[in-house]
């Protein structure tokens, strides 16, 4: 985890600008539970069954307007908004009677994470306050956007994240805030548990604003909806209602985020064909272990460079030590040395680009999946080959993220993400 101190924070031109804003939320007089309305971000939600379930869990789940289901994408955004337009007109959802910036409690054992939920003044290079540090693919954006127009609504918040420490500003507001009793409070299956707070006091909110003006922040969670946040505010005009977007503000000197990996399903390639060409340019071992073991191996390998558990024939299979002349060929050498020695880079350049022949803007070919025996479970199911990475440290992440290179695409995740479904703005 980043040891950095808030001195070590690059200064950003005119810095974060969070606005309040009238949150929409569900009326609990009128859905099931809270818990059976949230769902987790939408990029999280991969598998049908885990859609289906969170569908059934209520009428009125967020994932019905997150992830909408219809025949055609046309038709599941119309359908999104026309759902959207019926949970207002019946009061499910209501807007608070008027603007906030939202304090947001996440809980789990010994884990605490507090930030503050606005609408933030939307920004990208050369202005430099909001880094993001992955690529993006084009047509998650193009439906994201597409989505987000029918339904005029930011439907889930970014999660982002900045530096500071100090036991006053943002922080003192929040810990002043948490002392009264929460707008809402929920645990959700995973155990979680969630409380959400108003902040309306004009003072408060403008010591917030002082203070987040000072940081620049960095993109854990939602490149695609940052990039089409961008794509759309170019599309309307300025001022107005699309010059910001939904934001989960977390200080991660207070409360460090746990940084997992998002893990490459290849469904048109099997283990063994996955194997065979790598004899000659990797390491290869079989593991004939459990995950937990095999996971503890991969950490152990990826501490001395780049290292890939296979999986999907029983088995698992540590991919490391790879043979420096294919990298020397492969990878590109424009780039940070920080860059080029990331397990995603040499991922992406020299297996899926060089030995595979993967594209990876092509979605029947790879998946991207954040539960790591989910993608285990359906590579032995489907037969396709499942490749498990070992999470980045944020500092490196911070740093690239800094000199304004980006990482290939899905190369971490940050935790624990904001649920969705606790609150929307509308636009």
């Amino acid at each position: 985890m980043n040891s950095a101190g808030p001195e070590d924070e690059t200064p950003a031109p005119g810095g974060l600008e969070l606005t309040p804003f009238r949150g929409l939320r569900y009326d609990p007089d009128r859905v099931g539970s809270l818990s059976a309305v949230t769902s987790p971000p939408y990029d999280v939600v991969v598998r049908p069954d885990g859609l289906l379930h969170l569908e059934s869990a209520d009428p009125h789940n967020i994932v019905r307007l997150i992830l909408p289901q219809a025949t055609t994408p046309a038709a599941r955004n119309e359908q999104a908004a026309r759902t959207l337009r019926h949970w207002l007109a019946e009061g499910v959802l209501a807007a608070d009677p008027e603007p906030a910036l939202y304090v947001y409690e996440q809980r789990d054992g010994g884990l605490l994470q507090r930030g503050v939920i606005g609408a933030l003044r939307l920004s990208e290079p050369p202005e430099g306050v909001v880094l993001p540090h992955e690529d993006v693919m084009p047509h998650v954006v193009a439906d994201r956007a597409d989505l987000m127009r029918a339904t005029s609504a930011n439907l889930e918040p970014l999660l982002l994240t900045y530096r500071d420490g100090a036991a006053d500003g943002t922080a003192a507001v929040i810990d002043r805030t948490v002392r009264h009793p929460p707008l809402l409070a929920t645990t959700t299956e995973d155990g979680y548990g969630h409380r959400l707070w108003a902040v309306t006091d004009p003072a408060e909110i403008a010591r917030v604003q002082t203070d987040l003006g000072r940081h620049q922040a960095l993109i854990a969670d939602g490149h695609h909806r940052w990039a089409t946040y961008l794509r759309l505010r170019a599309e309307h005009p300025s001022p107005g209602p699309w010059d910001h977007g939904l934001v989960l503000l977390v200080d991660t000197a207070r409360h460090p985020l746990r940084v997992r990996a998002i893990h490459r399903y290849l469904p048109r390639l099997s283990p063994a064909d996955a194997l065979a060409p790598l004899r000659d340019l990797f390491r290869v071992r079989r593991l004939d272990t459990g995950l937990p073991a095999a996971l503890e191996a991969l950490g152990d390998a990826a501490a001395e460079g780049n290292a890939f558990l296979l999986a999907g024939d029983g088995a698992f299979h540590l991919v490391d030590r790879p043979s420096p002349a294919l990298l020397a060929r492969t990878v590109p050498a424009d780039r940070p040395e920080a860059w080029r020695t990331l397990d995603a880079t040499v991922l992406h350049a020299a297996l899926l680009g060089h030995v595979w022949g993967i594209p990876e803007d092509s979605p029947d070919r790879i998946a991207y999946i954040h539960d790591t025996a989910a993608t285990v479970e359906k590579a032995e199911r489907d037969g396709g080959t499942a490749v498990l990475m070992h999470p980045v440290r944020e500092d490196v992440v911070r740093d690239l993220a800094r000199q304004g290179v980006t990482m290939p695409r899905k190369s971490t995740s940050f935790g624990p993400k904001p649920a969705s479904g606790l609150v929307l703005r509308a636009l």
